[in-house]
This record gives C-alpha cells, sequence and structure tokens, in this order.
C-alpha cells in the first residue's frame, strides 16, 4: 500500500503545532497570571479552572458522535474544525490578553470558549488521523507526524514568553509573553487551516449505519481491545501527569535551580522528543505497536528510577534523565492513539460502523481525566505531608513524598500498564484478519 506523501503529512500536522502552541500555556502560565489579578486570586482561579474543565470533558464524547452522525458535503470531520477555528482565536486573545480588572466571569466565560473551540478542532483532527489509512504501519506514522508537530508548538510555547519578556518587571514580562502567544495563535491558526482545508481530502466514507444507541453501546462494551486499551492509556497518562505537575517543584525544591533553569530542562525535554521519535520509530519498525510502546514504557521506568538519587545541584545528572526521558514522548502520544485507530477496526468488523468520532471522543475524556487525576492525587499528598511550594525550604518528610509523586509513582503505574499492555490481542496479525472481515462485509 502506498504511503501518503511528506507534504499531506505536513499539512495534516502542521494544524497540531498551534493546538500545542495554546494548550502548555492554559496549564502553565495562565493559572498564575490570573491569580495575580486583583479581583482573584489562587483559589478561585483553581476553582474556575476545575468546573471549566468538567465541561471540557463532557463536550468529547457529544462533538465525536455529532461528527459521526451528521455528515455534510464537504465531510465529517473538516466542518468541525473550520467551526472551532474562529472561536478559539477570539477566545485565546480575550483569554491570553486579559483587562486589569478581569473577574469570575471574565476568566469562567473565556475559559469555556477556548476549550469548547479547541475541542471543536481536536477530536475531529485527530479522528480523521485514524481515517486517512487502514495500513498498520501507516497509522503509525500519521500519529508520529502529528505528535512531532505537537512537540514543537510546545517548544514554541515555551520559547514566545522568554523572546517577548525582555529586561521588564515580571508581571509585564509574562503579560508580553502570553500577548505573544496570543499573536501567534491569530496570525498562524488561519495558515494551518487553510493548508490542512487544500490539501489533506478527507476519505470518502458511507453513511454510518444508524443504530440504536442500546445496540451501539452494546457493541462498544464488547470491544475488549478498546475497554483494555482505554484504561492502560488512563493510567499511563495518570503517570505521565504527575511528573509534568510536579516538574517545578521539584527543580526548584530538590535540585535547588529556579525558573530559569527549569525552562532550560524543559527545552531540553521537548528538544529530545523531537529527536526521539524518528529513532524510536525505527528501532520498533516491524514490531507490533503495543510492544514498541511497552519498550518505552520500560525504558522511561528504568531512567526514572535515577531520580531520587538526585539533590541539590544535580544539574547534569537531570539533564541526562531530561535528555532520555524526553526521547520516548512523542512514541507515547503516536502509538497508543495509533493503537485506537486498529481498535476502532474491531468496532467496524462487529457492525458498529463508521463511529471512529465516538471511539475518540472518549479517548479524549480519558486524555483530560488522567491529568485531573494526577493533579487530584499529588496535591493533597503532598499537602498532607507538609509540603509549602511558597517556602524556601521544606521538610525532609515532605521532600521525601514530592521525589515519591514525581518519579517513584510513576515507576509503579507504567510497570503495571505494561503488564497489561504485553499481551494485547490486536497485533499484525489479528489486524490484517479485521481488515479482510471489513473488506468482505463493504462488499
Amino acid at each position: 500500500m502506498k504511503g501518503i506523501g511528506l507534504g499531506r503529512l505536513g499539512a495534516y500536522g502542521i494544524l497540531g503545532l498551534q493546538l500545542a502552541a495554546l494548550g502548555l500555556p492554559m496549564v502553565v502560565y495562565l493559572p498564575p497570571h490570573y491569580a495575580a489579578l486583583p479581583a482573584l486570586g489562587t483559589g478561585i482561579v483553581g476553582a474556575i479552572i476545575f468546573v471549566a474543565r468538567l465541561f471540557d470533558m463532557g463536550t468529547d464524547p457529544l462533538i465525536g458522535w455529532a461528527s459521526d452522525r451528521f455528515p455534510t458535503r464537504w465531510g465529517r470531520r473538516k466542518p468541525w474544525i473550520v467551526a472551532g477555528t474562529p472561536l478559539l482565536m477570539l477566545a485565546a486573545w480575550f483569554l491570553f490578553v486579559p483587562p486589569e480588572s478581569a473577574g469570575r466571569l471574565y476568566l469562567l466565560f473565556w475559559t469555556l470558549l477556548a476549550y469548547l473551540g479547541w475541542t471543536l478542532i481536536y477530536l475531529p483532527y485527530t479522528t480523521l488521523a485514524a481515517e486517512m489509512s487502514s495500513d498498520y504501519d501507516e497509522r503509525s506514522r500519521i500519529t508520529a507526524f502529528r505528535e512531532g508537530f505537537f512537540v514543537l508548538g510546545t517548544l514554541a510555547a515555551i520559547a514566545l514568553p522568554v523572546l517577548f519578556a525582555g529586561s521588564q518587571p515580571a508581571g509585564e514580562s509574562q503579560s508580553n509573553g502570553l500577548e505573544a502567544i496570543a499573536w501567534f495563535l491569530l496570525i498562524s491558526l488561519p495558515v494551518a487551516l487553510l493548508l490542512f482545508a487544500v490539501f489533506v481530502p478527507e476519505p470518502a466514507r458511507g453513511r454510518a449505519p444508524r443504530l440504536r444507541w442500546r445496540e451501539g453501546l452494546d457493541i462498544l462494551l464488547r470491544n475488549r481491545p478498546f475497554r483494555r486499551l482505554l484504561i492502560g492509556y488512563l493510567l499511563n497518562g495518570a503517570a505521565n501527569g504527575l511528573p509534568a505537575a510536579l516538574f517545578l517543584f521539584f527543580v526548584t525544591q530538590v535540585l535547588g535551580g529556579d525558573q530559569q533553569i527549569a525552562g532550560a530542562f524543559l527545552a531540553l525535554y521537548f528538544l529530545s522528543a523531537v529527536a526521539g521519535l524518528p529513532l524510536w520509530m525505527r528501532i520498533g519498525r516491524g514490531w507490533s505497536k503495543h510492544r514498541l510502546w511497552c519498550a518505552t514504557m520500560l525504558f522511561v521506568c528504568v531512567v526514572f528510577a535515577f531520580v531520587p538519587l538526585l539533590g541539590e545541584g544535580d544539574y547534569w545528572g537531570y539533564a541526562l534523565i531530561c535528555l532520555f526521558g524526553g526521547s520516548v514522548l512523542g512514541i507515547e502520544q503516536a502509538i497508543p492513539a495509533s493503537i485506537q485507530a486498529d481498535v476502532i477496526d474491531e468496532d467496524t468488523a462487529a457492525g458498529g460502523g463508521g463511529r471512529s468520532g465516538v471511539y475518540f471522543g472518549l479517548w479524549g475524556m480519558a486524555t483530560k481525566l488522567a491529568f485531573a487525576l494526577s493533579v487530584g492525587v499529588a496535591f493533597p499528598l503532598l499537602e498532607w505531608a507538609g509540603f509549602d511550594a511558597s517556602k524556601g525550604e521544606n521538610s525532609d518528610q515532605a521532600l521525601t513524598m514530592l521525589v515519591l509523586l514525581y518519579a517513584v509513582l510513576p515507576v509503579v503505574v507504567k510497570a503495571a500498564v505494561v503488564a497489561m499492555i504485553w499481551h494485547f490481542p490486536l497485533d499484525r496479525e489479528r489486524h490484517a484478519q479485521l481488515q479482510s472481515e471489513i473488506g468482505q462485509r463493504g462488499r
């Protein structure tokens, strides 16, 4: 089967760059910026973002179902992406460039609109990758391209605030950095959308079968590979979310670094992800996808086993951990998404029809729930251990808890996921069988 050309893959993947450039600031930069505004505070900002996240999780299956159910003359996925783009651009500007008087309703409204616009784009966008090819290896190539652009977008989000900060006071430099990200999105997102719309044709699909809700739910629940993959992906996502949520605390409290040093480690981590993606794809060529995913999880377990040995000033040791640990980031995102596309074939072969949107909607919920779980577990346990982020120094007990949550617990969870996924039933041979069954059904 002839592979998709690099030009089309680039036109598809570049839209992920813009989405990633928005995603990191909304988690890392926006909460402290709004917490410092006169009408808000840390607790209020946290509560508002939590409420917005609950709403955001609920939109994934709804948008996925609607994109499956209502095809148009322009396709099933693209109209939703086009509709979400102006919403996201509008919300990004008002969210990233707030007035000093911004209060609770301002933050809640624009956060809700930003999440809605992001999901309207992201969910059909990732679903389309599963439909661009039915080839086992080509699907991994498509998702790897997308995740590579996601990493580049994250690097852009890290670099822009630094480039536009200058020598101004902290609050003003942070405002300029957020405004720079907003301008980047306003200028580049329409260009990326145009390239995507023109050069990435949506595959022709027959009308999805009008299954009764109960019948469709029964088929979904009988899809054992999907259930197994979703649980494994959720647990691994939570394991990845723990070090992401605690990264800044670890660098400042355990290593004794500052935010500038933390930024350098972050840049190294994501640059390693860019370089490591094609390397790991080459290493895993010819393997079943789940074995490649397991190999990268085991690799991270070995790398993070050295984290508890680090102490104050061990910057070079931590740099090596960022270098090696970051090298598998792209694979840990791309390969499970590629397996998800194969799992949908189980549904299609069983008579479910073209329901990729529903599956990726549930996948999106798991992605968001994973990070919420990691924060929901880590922060209360840190507080219980007496950890205080505002202190220059914390007790040994608090730092021990920080290290356990940052490095030890993720390794334990990842090891459990490897045990769950190692004998995953949907390998190359099973996928070929499914494609044959789908072909016979379509005759």
